[in-house]
């Protein structure tokens, strides 16, 4: 049992299990009192919207309070060292929620932590999405067992933890992207142990969307890629999802993405509202994951 959240690999077959059950109960009318009396500081070097609003709510809804600090009021490591940080926290607060870029800098937190540590997204991992990812394709297909999941666009944060979670729930994770932008060596070495022949990288579309029972796709520019923006822009030109792309997949197939969406570059307009897509429920599910995640740590301490 998990007693934080820095990477979704943390988690087991059995965490994952737990955590969406628990979210889906939350979802359809549960109640908790699991956060009465206990305070959640929200730590947020990156602006946000859902992640802000559904940490704020869901804190709520467990009956605890939530402190928002700005991206000017943290700046972990400039204004002052994570370890001093992370020890002023913990001795106020019980439970620490960190969006940053660096994936150490959370880690460090965490080694100096007294309280529970969420990473709500880092420039590695994007842990608190891929629950809510994996929870509405629970809902909608009833498992993730020999799903093809199948992400087009950059392997990065939100892709990699994606995989992660698919792979250890039984799942088929393809994953497409223009060459200079496939995943480092390390991680389709772990993808692949993990799932044990369904793991894909291709620069092929028509190859990763064959028999395809849910396309995902992200930003084609993250946070502080701005400068790379023209040449992405170029590089992932052809890689577009569309209509007509999901007709490629399965009958029933289901569109997601993980919002903000740039209709025109990584999705065609008109898609977000398409009737294959599940994504403001996936958006919504972002609520329901991480009440259920908080929920899952604090029954476990």
């Amino acid at each position: 049992m998990i007693k934080d959240l820095i990477k979704i690999s943390d988690c087991s077959y059995d965490d994952l299990i737990n955590i969406i059950e628990l979210s889906i109960s939350f979802k359809n009318g549960k109640s908790s009192s699991s956060l009465q009396d206990k305070t959640a500081v929200l730590l947020f070097d990156k602006p946000s919207l859902r992640t802000k609003l559904s940490f704020m709510i869901g804190v709520q809804k467990l009956g605890g309070n939530a402190t928002y600090f700005s991206p000017e009021e943290v700046g972990m490591g400039t204004r002052e060292p994570i370890a001093d940080v992370s020890s002023v926290v913990s001795r106020m607060a019980d439970l620490a929620i960190i969006r940053t870029f660096e994936q150490n800098k959370i880690e460090l937190f965490s080694d100096y932590s007294g309280i529970p540590v969420i990473n709500a997204l880092t420039d590695e991992e994007h842990p608190c999405q891929a629950l809510a990812d994996v929870m509405t394709i629970y809902e909608n297909f009833g498992t993730l067992e020999d799903k093809k999941i199948s992400y087009i666009g950059d392997s990065n944060n939100v892709a990699k933890s994606l995989g992660y979670a698919v792979l250890t729930l039984g799942g088929f994770f393809s994953i497409c992207s223009p060459s200079d932008y496939n995943f480092n060596n390390e991680t389709i070495e772990n993808f692949s142990n993990l799932g044990k022949n369904k793991f894909q990288q291709s620069n092929d579309l028509d190859i990763v969307i064959s028999n395809t029972d849910v396309v995902y796709t992200d930003v084609w520019t993250s946070m502080g890629q701005e400068e790379e923006k023209k040449k992405r822009l170029k590089d992932f030109r052809g890689f577009q999802v569309t209509s007509k792309l999901l007709d490629k997949a399965k009958k029933n197939v289901k569109f997601m993405h993980d919002l903000p969406a740039h209709p025109g570059e990584e999705i065609e307009d008109g898609l977000l509202y398409d009737e294959r897509s599940i994504v403001f429920n996936q958006a919504e599910n972002r609520l329901w994951a991480q009440t259920g995640l908080m929920e899952y740590i604090f029954s476990n301490l």
